[in-house]
């Protein structure tokens, strides 16, 4: 059944506190106005769209939009927005926006992918790319939409070299890792202004769909989003609730903690990516040797040795062209792969080969998949990380004071002892950015008056632990609850029964019963997984 909410009723004093914070005011007197009809009023209409090919199926075309919609004549910004055409135009329902998460994925670049990745989290089917024209918008600061630069090439090559110890928290010495935030923070203002940095916030980014939705001549839009994603659709549907055709929310994070403190932010993604490690260390041994031959029956023991090896004595990797560029494969790096590899039951196998192989003396496996990993969940030095910096401390509040991190960082190693090393410290860069966000929406994003929403869970994820969906679904005024069994981030795409699910929400507004579950493939750490349900 769906959950219907009421509104939320709070007491003057912190009603007066909330309008402090984020700039609410009955009309647009404020710094920023987070009320709903405010900002179609105080932004100007965009100008008609007119599309380029840029691929099969695809159009592309940049737009601007005010940097900041209380000054709409001021500096404006370019927006990156591509569109995937409904393969049955006769059929078609109209647009659907979406965003991949991160923060910091182009979404640009997802869409001009996403048709050729079925079994994909995040990945539309054919009946949904049917029906709709799918929109995929860059959001400021992001890919195409004048991406966030803070290091040079070289900075980041330096800090990919960098040896990094799984024994300290935070994976260096707090000195060093105090001196990387002032290098990344320096460097962003260097790169482009505060006053860009501060309208990166994610409020801007809903106003920013607002105007593409405008733009395309649709009076309302569907919207997917999936992780990071689910921060935005809230958003957007809380200021323009009057504008949202359906919402589906894929592997969601707690908007309440998104716009709250960072620090159990990222305890709870600590704690979470150590839950779907210790899935695997289970399997294994469940399995026994004879399935799992890593660690001859105990792979906890074999994993930890494994990694204290490669830190005492890292593996040499000869460069292999196309591939990998050589070096040497510590143990920090192999935990970094365990870690993005545990988090998706169907990398399993893939882990367990590197493993063994690594046991055996050839690093060349598990340095090439630590080569791949990307930002989520913690910090590695690549060009996306800036931009996922930017957004997050846009929004976040996180504190000044470095004993507020120590006592953080503490906790995380105490509580998810592998994976909490690499994510101790990791909001030091928010705690020293220098473009203040003084005026983000931080009230509930309710989503009041807009249609039911589908949030989608995965029992065991890595990024977002399935109490922030169950936070999320009771924030949201009006929405239900569909829980993936089994290790992942992100379900649409990668199970039939959620495709089934979400195929219906999108396309006809239905949504399963309030609690519903969606069993998942038995994980392995050997064979492949079936594919009945993928």
């Amino acid at each position: 059944m769906t959950r219907l909410r009421p509104r939320p009723r709070y007491g003057a004093a912190f009603a007066a506190a909330l309008i402090v914070l984020t700039g609410c005011s009955p009309g647009v007197s404020g710094p920023r106005s987070t009320s709903a009809g405010a900002t179609p009023a105080s932004a100007p209409a965009p100008d008609p769209l007119t599309w380029s090919t840029c691929g099969k199926n695809l159009e592309c075309v940049t737009i601007k939009v005010p940097q900041e919609y209380t000054e709409p004549d001021g500096t404006q910004i370019p927006l990156a927005v591509m569109r995937h055409r409904a393969t049955d135009p006769g059929r078609r329902i109209g647009s659907l926006i979406f965003n991949p998460g991160g923060p910091g994925v182009p979404a640009t670049e997802t869409l001009r992918n996403l048709p050729r990745t079925a079994g994909t989290p995040g990945a539309f089917s054919p009946a949904v790319l049917a029906r709709f024209d799918i929109i995929a918008m860059d959001p400021r600061g992001v890919g195409g939409s004048q991406a966030v630069r803070c290091l040079t090439d070289k900075q980041r090559s330096d800090a990919a070299g960098t040896a990094f110890d799984p024994a300290v928290p935070g994976g260096k010495s707090l000195p060093r890792l105090l001196r990387d935030a002032a290098a990344l923070t320096d460097g962003c203002v260097r790169h482009q202004s505060k006053e860009f940095l501060v309208s990166l916030s994610t409020d801007n980014v809903a106003r920013d769909i607002d105007q593409v939705r405008s733009a395309l001549g649709e009076n309302k839009i569907t919207y997917y989003g999936l992780s990071y994603g689910t921060v935005v659709g809230p958003m957007y549907a809380t200021l323009f609730p009057h504008r949202v055709r359906q919402l589906v929310l894929d592997a969601p994070v707690d908007t309440n903690q998104w716009f709250g403190n960072s620090l159990p932010f990222q305890h709870d993604v600590a704690v979470a990516s150590e839950r779907t490690l210790n899935a695997w260390f289970k399997t294994c041994h469940t399995e026994g040797p004879a399935v799992c031959p890593f660690g001859a029956g105990d792979p906890q023991a074999a994993f930890d040795e494994l990694i204290d090896t490669l830190e005492a004595e890292p593996l040499k990797i000869a460069p292999a062209k196309g591939t990998t560029p050589g070096g040497e494969l510590d143990g920090a790096m192999a935990l970094e792969a365990t870690r993005a590899l545990a988090g998706d039951q169907h990398t399993w196998p893939l882990l367990t080969s590197a493993l063994l192989a690594a046991e055996d003396g050839n690093g060349t496996p598990l340095y090439t998949l630590w080569n791949s990993v990307t930002v989520s969940p913690f910090p590695v030095p690549t060009a996306m990380f800036e931009a996922h910096t930017a957004v997050r401390c846009a929004d976040w509040h996180t504190p000044a004071g470095i004993a507020a991190h120590r006592t953080a960082a503490t906790k995380a190693v105490a509580e998810a002892r592998r994976v909490g090393t690499r994510a101790a410290y990791s909001a030091l860069n928010c705690a020293r950015w220098p473009a203040p966000n003084k005026d983000r929406v931080t009230k509930p994003l309710t989503g009041a008056g807009t249609p039911p929403a589908l949030v989608v869970a995965g029992r065991l994820d890595p990024v977002t632990p399935h109490h922030w969906a169950e936070n999320m679904t009771r924030t949201l005024d009006s929405a239900v609850l569909l829980t993936r069994e089994g290790v992942g981030h992100g379900s649409y795409g990668s199970n039939s029964c959620v495709d089934s699910a979400v195929d219906a929400a999108l396309i006809y507004g239905t949504h399963p019963a309030d609690g519903t579950a969606c069993e998942a493939d038995t994980p392995a750490t050997t064979r492949p997984l079936a594919s009945a349900n993928r």
